[in-house]
């Protein structure tokens, strides 16, 4: 079987299924990613991997509602060039595998009409009822409600043209348009739970100095790519005062760095951490405060497996990879009472649900977790126990994707991809 795999981050969610698929007899990979994103080191053993250059973004005079499909058009046209190349040369793959997201993949059936192409569709965006408007904190106008609807423009185009999808989340299923639900397969991207696991005697080094942190002390976990309000940072950060002064032997952790994955940035220049620090900085002991931009993954989950009590709060988006792990790792959770997380926790039997919007509720979750060491176990246990069953990489996430691209190949879709 002739595969292609296409993230302009690549591996990206593919990671897996392309160190699956390579360097075996019977498949050929060939992967497209963004010169500009891919690393050498991603390059792995058994996948031809082609890099296109930086594509232009939008033009400054496009209406700012279409920049984004501007710039989609631009990667698509660029990945459909170097797609012809492949063409040329005698391979046509026969399944696509593709983030749609940027517009990598809005031409492929133009080029390679007869391959099934399957899409990872991350995410479909509302004008209302999901992540936009949700944070009163944060107003929208009628100009962003517009703005987001047109947002759509990328994705639309590829649930039209592909044969096939795929959705990490039922949540993130359900949000996608009602005609095309029924060709949307929900499969997480899985967890290693052989890697990803508790550890007894776990310690972490956080300085230079040799400061040091382990499974006996109070250690309170807060990860995100970058501390945003879209994950809940700044409630975290309000409720941070207060969980120390009833705690003063608990160390924080804070991992995330000062960009914007998602929403807007502050209006003053700066990044969330500043303008939170300004807010709260004062009525914090900063000294047990540690921030952290990023880990590499070996330490990012050595600090799962010391902490105490994790928190994860989200708007209602995207799923962070980094709540299933810590679940995995055996971490007592906090989640915000949003529809993502309510998906995977289920409150008081393997982990708190929270309000979003409530630092004292916030406190006094963690304090609930801390305070009662039994109950801690069973959450930690029970979290565990949730993603082996349903999460696990190996053997449950990995071999149905691995099947559906089979039944692809063979001409074999899934009757119906109703949510689990």
């Amino acid at each position: 079987m002739r595969l292609l795999f296409i993230h302009p981050n690549f591996p990206g969610q593919y990671k897996h299924l392309v160190e699956h698929f390579a360097g075996r007899p019977d498949y050929e990979v060939v992967a497209i990613g963004a010169q500009e994103k891919v690393e050498p080191a991603e390059s792995s053993q058994g996948i031809r991997l082609i890099r296109y250059p930086t594509t232009a973004g939008a033009s400054p005079a496009t209406h700012h509602y279409i920049r984004g499909f501007e710039a989609g058009v631009r990667r698509g046209q660029r990945v459909a060039r170097v797609a012809m190349d492949l063409r040329r040369e005698g391979f046509v793959p026969d399944v696509i595998c593709v983030h749609p997201g940027w517009g990598d993949g809005l031409y492929l059936k133009d080029v390679f009409p007869d391959s099934k192409v399957l899409g990872f569709f991350e995410f479909f965006y509302r004008p209302s009822g999901s992540d936009v408007g949700f944070d009163p904190e944060f107003p929208i106008t009628f100009d962003d409600i517009c703005r987001v609807r047109t947002k759509n423009g990328v994705i639309l185009q590829s649930l039209e043209s592909f044969d096939w999808g795929v959705a990490p989340t039922a949540w993130q299923h359900s949000q996608h348009p009602a005609p095309y639900r029924n060709r949307i397969s929900t499969i997480f991207d899985g967890i290693d739970t052989d890697f990803v696991r508790p550890r007894a005697g776990a310690r972490i080094h956080l300085d230079h100095r040799g400061f040091a942190l382990g499974d006996t002390d109070e250690v309170l976990t807060f990860v995100n790519r970058n501390l945003e309000p879209y994950r809940g940072f700044h409630s975290f950060m309000r409720a941070l005062p207060l969980i120390q002064k009833r705690r003063p032997r608990l160390h924080t952790v804070i991992v995330g760095g000062d960009g914007v994955s998602y929403g807007r940035a502050p209006l003053d220049g700066s990044s969330w951490r500043q303008v939170m620090m300004r807010e709260v900085g004062q009525g914090l002991d900063i000294s047990r405060v540690h921030f952290f931009p990023k880990l590499p993954y070996r330490s990012l989950i050595s600090l799962f497996q010391v902490s105490s009590v994790h928190v994860y709060l989200t708007y209602p988006f995207v799923l962070s990879w980094s709540m299933v792990e810590a679940m995995s790792a055996g971490c007592a959770v906090i989640g915000s009472r949003t529809a993502p997380v309510q998906e995977i926790i289920r409150d008081g039997e393997n982990g708190l649900l929270v309000d979003f919007f409530s630092p004292p509720g916030i406190a006094d979750a963690v304090d609930e977790i801390l305070d009662e060491p039994n109950r801690a176990r069973k959450l930690r246990d029970r979290a565990r126990r949730t993603v082996v069953e349903r999460y696990d990489l190996r053997t449950v996430c990995l071999p149905r994707h691995v099947s559906l691209i089979h039944g692809l190949h063979a001409g074999i879709l899934p009757g119906a991809a109703a949510p689990a």
